[in-house]
């Protein structure tokens, strides 16, 4: 597959030409968008846009999309990765999935490597899509293009709402973990000390406001940081994985009743304890693996920000998942030979609520139990704040495009900062009400994990089926692209994420077990609100949105040898005056 990965250069030159322009200031480029061998709003149109500064290929290429350069593209190909694999963060992901994974079906790492073959097929495809449409709004932007044109502003908007459910309930799960895991670690050296839901809201609402003032910094900053976040995460795992395999002492902790390591009979096989069939509870545990494998599309999200972003873009996306899905299967062999009772571990007898500080007890000494647990807390805090940056940069972008009621302000850049500093505060107010769900108890707050990974399926896989459905025949892929796997890789990822969506949904009883505390609320939480913009979208939005809009100004835009001004797109014409007041 790799040997299909291409990289196909593109001449500065024949995109951008500086020039002596009259009229406009004395240094001007041009950027002749169907040159560019993209497609956009604008391409097709013989569209050429002045710009009064000289530009380079990045500047370019969202330009000829149809979008004004307003980040800093102090990301690159290294410090764009750091934020995915930091948002992957595989050991906090894997110590908060263990109900969802190591409690559904067993230890084997089985069911992590069937899973992974299947989401790594979803991230490549994803990495094509990226890099021939690398802006913020990433994927609904490449539906709005590929879509028969009828059915794109609904199709667009079906996809924003449910990439912006993805995003907005990343942070507020992760740092709920983080909070339960400190909390579980206060228990564990105290005792007597039980934490309320009072207690774990707090917590985590003081996580997501420093999260969020660490979001609204200049992007250089965010670089600097996110890579020492992940240089932390990749150091503390490896830390945790030796701590796991050298530090076990279960066979004197049990005085000899059970082996160092468990036999490979015992560590790949599988414990099924749902009502479902085998094959159903394998599937079922795969939520553990797509929850703990998110966050590998947010380089997507930091295209505009990232230098060379149609190539260092869609690379990190691959890098991450492919990476992300080899460490995370080491971790769990070391976790399938080490386990001691699994059934002890679902009782939870030391009260903690936390399956993976409990499974650390079995194995570890004390003072080894509370450095593993701080370790996966503090990368819990570095995978929390990369979360948040990736949604409160998909807030903007769709706030750009019009999506949200008080879109003006969301999209708003601060000038000190350069960052949308409006649209990180709004999305730490919704990621606290999205929170009060704790209360509801812990089939409620555990809707956020499943409804992340339905809603990111959704979104990803979209353009990856109409992309080779009805947009085979003209979707002109990127520098980086999968050749002639496209077609293969990309069927594989959209069959794998229809038969997930209706599975993520199901409960883990039936019949007469099943009750509203043992419901799973996935289907309401995300359904209900897909069903909600649906209507929204039939009964009033259909009358004002219309997918991507270019935010360049008019005169910048001339369509062909005519000279004739266009506005997103659209000749001027005696409409133009009306439009100009509505702007």
């Amino acid at each position: 597959m790799l040997d299909a990965l291409k990289s196909k250069s593109k001449s500065n030159s024949a995109v951008v030409s500086p020039r002596e322009s009259k009229g406009l200031s004395p240094v001007t480029s041009q950027v002749h968008v169907d040159a560019m061998q993209l497609t956009s709003m604008l391409s097709n149109k013989d569209i050429t846009i002045n710009v009064s500064h000289e530009v380079d290929q990045d500047e370019a290429v969202i330009l000829a999309m149809g979008y004004k350069q307003e980040f800093k593209r102090e990301f690159n190909g290294w410090s764009v990765f750091a934020v995915s694999f930091s948002v992957l963060g595989l050991l906090p992901s894997i110590a908060a999935c263990f109900d969802y994974q190591q409690l559904v079906i067993g230890m084997s790492p089985i069911p992590w490597l069937l899973a992974v073959f299947f989401v790594t097929s979803v991230a490549f495809s994803l990495a094509e899509v990226a890099s021939a449409f690398p802006v913020a709004s990433g994927t609904p932007y490449a539906v709005s293009q590929l879509a028969p044109k009828k059915w794109a502003p609904f199709l667009t908007w079906i996809t924003c709402w449910s990439n912006w459910l993805c995003q907005i309930t990343a942070s507020p799960s992760v740092n709920y973990s983080g909070a339960c895991m400190m909390l579980a670690l206060r228990s564990y050296r105290d005792p007597s000390y039980t934490p309320t839901n009072g207690h774990i809201y707090g917590l985590t609402t003081g996580i997501q406001v420093v999260h969020a003032i660490i979001s609204s910094l200049p992007t250089r900053w965010l670089a600097t940081f996110n890579s020492t976040g992940t240089t932390c995460n990749i150091v503390f795992l490896v830390v945790v994985f030796v701590m796991i395999l050298a530090g076990n002492d279960r066979d004197s902790r049990y005085n000899g009743d059970v082996p160092k390591f468990n036999k490979n009979a015992v560590a790949w096989s599988l414990y099924n304890q749902t009502e479902w069939p085998q094959g159903i509870a394998m599937l079922m545990s795969f939520l553990g693996v797509i929850w703990s494998m998110s966050g590998y599309d947010s380089p997507f999200h930091l295209a505009e920000e990232c230098s060379n972003a149609a190539v260092a873009a869609p690379r990190a996306i691959v890098l991450t998942s492919s990476v992300g899905g080899l460490i995370g299967f080491l971790f769990m062999i070391a976790i399938a030979y080490t386990v001691v009772d699994i059934d002890a571990i679902a009782e939870d007898p030391t009260g903690l609520g936390q399956p993976f500080v409990t499974y650390l007890t079995q194995i570890l000494s004390d003072n080894m139990v509370v450095a593993a647990t701080a370790l996966t807390i503090i990368s819990s805090f570095f995978m929390g704040c990369s979360c948040m940056l990736a949604a409160s940069r998909v807030t903007f972008a769709y706030s750009r495009d019009g999506m949200f009621p008080g879109s003006r302000w969301w999209k708003q850049v601060l000038p000190l900062t350069q960052t949308p500093v409006n649209a990180v505060w709004i999305n730490l107010f919704i990621g606290q009400l999205s929170l009060l769900l704790m209360f509801a108890g812990d089939t409620a707050i555990g809707a956020i994990f499943s409804v992340g990974g339905i809603a990111g399926f959704v979104s990803f896989t979209m353009p990856t089926l109409l992309k080779i459905t009805v947009a085979r025949n003209h979707f002109k892929p990127g520098p980086w692209n999968l050749g002639r796997w496209s077609t293969p890789v990309g069927a594989v990822s959209v069959a794998f994420v229809t038969t997930m969506i209706p599975i993520l949904c199901f409960p883990y009883v039936r019949g007469k077990d099943l009750t509203p505390d043992e419901m799973n609320w996935t289907v309401v939480v995300f359904f209900g609100t897909l069903l909600l913009v649906t209507i929204w979208f039939f009964v009033d939005a259909h009358k004002w949105y219309i997918g991507p809009k270019s935010n360049l100004e008019h005169d910048q835009l001339v369509y062909g040898d005519s000279g004739e001004y266009v506005i997103h797109g659209k000749e001027k014409d005696e409409t133009s005056q009306e439009y100009d007041e509505k702007s």
